[in-house]
């Protein structure tokens, strides 16, 4: 079994950090607490719901890694927005939000530098019963990121 190189999504994600960490220090405040996109969320509720997607793909990334047992986390997906209301990120301060963003993907990036890549297969069963390998979760992470990231810039060009 040869290795999954994961080069590109880990620098893949330390780009968006580095772009976007600027771009969200600059923004005004009416920018991230008024505006809403099409779920009615605001910049700021974006930006938490990734700090929930870090959280809980950071769960499952090491749970997976050594659980012998069939994982079943529980999905957040379709609780998103008790999620950012319990968590309160419309009242967050906007630097701390940004840093824990940044800081807890700086940590994923650790993180899938030293998967265990034995254990790739390993899979958790979301809330539908479909299996999620932890190679599907470390390909697909990326590409969720840029999809709030677009949400963001949609939101700040509105």
């Amino acid at each position: 079994m040869s290795n999954v190189d994961f080069s590109k999504i880990t620098e893949g994600i330390y780009h968006v950090i580095e772009t976007e960490e600027k771009i969200l220090t600059g923004l005004q405040n009416d920018t991230i607490t008024l505006k809403r996109n099409k779920q009615n969320r605001t910049i700021k509720q974006i930006l938490g719901h990734l700090i929930d997607s870090a959280s809980n793909n950071h769960q499952r990334m090491v749970r997976l890694q050594y659980s012998k047992d069939l994982l079943f986390f529980p999905d957040y997906r379709q609780d998103n927005d008790l999620w950012i209301a319990l968590q309160d990120y419309q009242n967050e301060d906007w630097n701390n939000l940004i840093q824990l963003w940044k800081f807890f993907n700086l940590h994923i990036i650790q993180v899938i530098k030293s998967v265990d890549q034995a254990k790739l297969d390993s899979y958790w069963c979301d809330f539908e019963g479909t299996k999620v390998t932890l190679q599907d979760m470390i390909e697909g992470y990326l590409s969720h990121l840029h999809l709030h990231i677009h949400e963001i810039h949609e939101l700040m060009n509105a």
